[in-house]
């Protein structure tokens, strides 16, 4: 409920004296205006006494029933006729009772003794009124009527001490001595108003003042104990919300006295399109203000309540079955209440991730994106890149991205992704920027390098004009929630970047190949000393060093951190375990494929680069070769035709051996490899220092080296 709505003290209950406690005084100062013909007297300094004789022109025998008489009214907040009332400017409900100096010294010291418990019952009775009026929330409301019930029992000794003062059984002195079990008690609840008022406290404040009187007043056993009565009475209401919140996921605060708020504005699905998603960690948050015995659980209670909004909002209503132990029944010493927040978070917690495992199959989801964005179910990639290719080679913004899309759909259907349910919630893409780039404005991202080396790796420029889908085609993955809690679209993100770079791995090792079986066809022919030679050579050194990075990718990074995440999963307790989890699987996984590693990601992409430039210019270069089309000649034409092509592919080598342009471009793009392959050993033999894991990648480096 929201304290914008909440219901407010009507006017006519703040306006009418005669609904309050000072009405004695507020209608004798009308009455008497109304009398004289003046202006009202100042409540300040008001008495009965400003008419006939003084006190003290009577006996002292009498002078004590006069002054016993006014000390009953005093007791009740009541002016008498020789004691009056003054009250404290600047001092909400403070008031200063005055006597008689006329009166007999002797009595005036005994009647002052007893004037204190006056101005604490007056301190208090306006407390309760002040505080009974619906803004003041729901735990002072809960004080203020305890605190009514007390002085219900004051004014009842009230009215004894007046039944024998009518009997003549009562003096001043006996007065005193009656009076005094109610001294301390009542004194200790008028400081602890005075306190509350002047630091106009409420919910959980007001519930941390009362424990820590109680605690101040460890050596009064009774004082103590009417303390811990009155924080009973107060924390009830603040017991009724917290039962609500961690047995049914509901907050229920009309004054917004609960220590949990809610924010309505981030709706849950904003996971599944903001990166920055604040949902899970900002939807229900806790406030400064929290009680001080709930300190320690503040979290826990927090999460409970979390875990039970979520199936509530799935549909699945359940609630924390209630028993009598496990009903909240104070904040007291025993710590029950602890209990009963644990037993709740346990259930809500197994519940939730048994509903996420067994409804939603948390697990199958993941293991989808697995099979999907890491590639660990290849033949469709494949079969989608071989009928994609012409729309793939286009310019990003020139790529109709729902052709590429039925295109997708066909590969899914006809290889044996289309026996895995959750192929009809892979989509594509098309992003507008490089890998870089896009690494480069994701500031989240733990780098283990400054960004200035993505700025000094040009980065940020815009995206070269020979761009094409192959650099920037992407897969993504439609995610309900309550899945997107885990699968959020910042976990999203970080698996299309995973994508993207094993994608383009696969691209370069496809053109590579291509590359490589046209220069096969001159295998019938001798090449020694030829340029085509020194290509074959050149394109096997690409060809191991991209299967060597997929290798590592595949099999030394994504493959083992998947399978200790899964283990992981299966012990998990709560959902923010599994989220945790997750988080380190894919923050791991990004880091040892050099997403996070910028100086060896740069060298890495540009020797990609230079092994794509080669791979299209020896399709360019060297006439593309149809080796595996069979001839539909007769046997006895065989021999002859075999005969033909030999020659055909002589006179192609000769004419590739004579050309100068291919020549040079072979030594250029042979020297320009080998020269940033060195460059990277070193690199990767200085990082496996600090990241052990590129050790792997090192060894595989190190062998397309050796091997050259």
């Amino acid at each position: 409920m929201d304290p914008a709505s909440a219901t407010v003290t009507p006017r006519w209950n703040l306006e009418r004296p005669y609904l309050t406690g000072r009405f004695h005084q507020e209608a004798k100062v009308a009455v008497a205006a109304q009398a004289t013909g003046s202006k009202p007297y100042c409540l300040d300094s008001f008495s009965r006494g400003g008419v006939g004789s003084v006190i003290g022109s009577y006996a002292v025998s009498v002078q004590e029933l006069l002054a016993i008489d006014d000390l009953l009214s005093a007791l009740v907040g009541i002016e008498g006729r020789y004691i009056s009332i003054k009250r404290v400017r600047g001092k909400e409900g403070y008031v200063v009772f005055q006597i008689d100096s006329s009166m007999d010294l002797a009595l005036q010291e005994l009647t002052r003794r007893i004037f204190p418990l006056c101005e604490d019952f007056v301190l208090v009775s306006h407390f309760v009124e002040s505080r009974s009026h619906f803004k003041n929330g729901l735990v002072n409301h809960a004080l203020a009527a305890a605190l009514r019930a007390f002085l219900l029992d004051y004014q009842a000794m009230v009215a004894q001490l007046e039944h024998q003062f009518r009997l003549g059984r009562l003096s001043v002195q006996g007065l005193w001595f009656f009076c005094q079990r109610m001294m301390s008690s009542l004194n200790a609840l008028a400081v602890l108003v005075e306190k509350a008022i002047s630091n106009n406290t409420g919910g959980s404040a007001t519930l941390n003042l009362l424990q820590s009187q109680a605690k101040a007043m460890a050596g009064d056993s009774s004082v103590r104990s009417l303390l811990e009565k009155m924080t009973e009475c107060a924390s009830a209401a603040y017991l009724r919300m917290l039962e609500r919140w961690v047995y049914e996921g509901v907050i229920d605060d009309p004054y917004g006295e609960f220590f949990i708020a809610e924010n309505k504005s981030l709706q849950k699905e904003s996971l599944t399109i903001d990166y920055d998603a604040k949902y899970w960690q900002q939807r229900y948050s806790l406030k400064d203000g929290i009680p001080s015995f709930l300190t320690n659980v503040a979290a826990t209670i927090l999460t409970t309540g979390k875990y039970l909004n979520v199936m509530r909002e799935c549909g699945h209503n359940v609630q924390v079955s209630l028993s009598e132990n496990s009903k909240l029944m104070g904040f007291g010493s025993n710590h029950q209440y602890l209990e009963c927040i644990k037993s709740a978070y346990d259930f809500a917690s197994g519940e939730l991730l048994t509903l996420m495992k067994d409804k939603y199959d948390l697990i199958g989801k993941l293991r989808s994106l697995k099979r999907y964005l890491l590639l660990d179910q290849g033949d469709f990639l494949v079969h989608f890149m071989d009928i994609a290719r012409e729309e793939l080679t286009k310019k990003p913004e020139e790529i109709s991205v729902e052709k590429l899309q039925s295109l997708l759909d066909i590969a899914l259907r006809s290889t044996a992704a289309a026996s895995d349910p959750s192929h009809e919630d892979l989509t594509c893409c098309v992003e507008r920027s490089s890998l870089l780039k896009k690494l480069s404005t994701l500031k989240d991202l733990d780098c283990a390098y400054p960004s200035n080396k993505l700025a000094a790796a040009d980065v940020d420029q815009p995206m070269p004009l020979s761009a094409t889908g192959l650099e920037t085609f992407c897969l993504s993955f439609k995610v309900q929630w309550p899945l997107s809690l885990v699968i959020s679209r910042k976990a999203l993100t970080k698996y299309q970047l995973i994508f993207r770079l094993l994608f383009h791995c696969k691209h370069v090792s496809r053109q590579l190949c291509t590359a490589w079986q046209i220069q096969q066809g001159f295998r019938s022919v001798k090449i020694l000393g030829t340029p085509v030679l020194r290509s074959s050579i050149l394109c096997r050194s690409m060809l191991k060093f991209v299967n060597s990075l997929l290798h590592y990718l595949t099999f030394e990074v994504l493959e083992p951190n998947w399978h200790l995440m899964h283990d992981r999963l299966q012990t998990a307790r709560s959902i923010d375990e599994v989220i945790q989890i997750h988080d380190f699987f894919l923050q791991k996984c990004l880091k040892e494929c050099l997403l996070l590693l910028p100086e060896l990601l740069v060298k890495v992409e540009k020797l990609k680069a230079l092994c794509l430039q080669y791979a299209t210019s020896i399709q360019l270069l060297i006439p593309s070769i149809d080796v595996s089309k069979p001839e539909n000649t007769s046997k006895s034409r065989m021999p002859r035709s075999r005969v033909k092509k030999s020659e055909n592919r002589g006179q192609q080598l000769k004419l590739a051996s004579e050309n100068v342009v291919m020549s040079e471009s072979i030594l250029k793009f042979e020297a320009e490899f080998n020269s940033e392959l060195q460059s990277l050993v070193p690199t990767l033999s200085n990082s496996s220092q600090a990241e052990p894991y590129l050790t792997h990648l090192g060894q595989c480096i190190l062998g397309v080296g050796i091997d050259q």
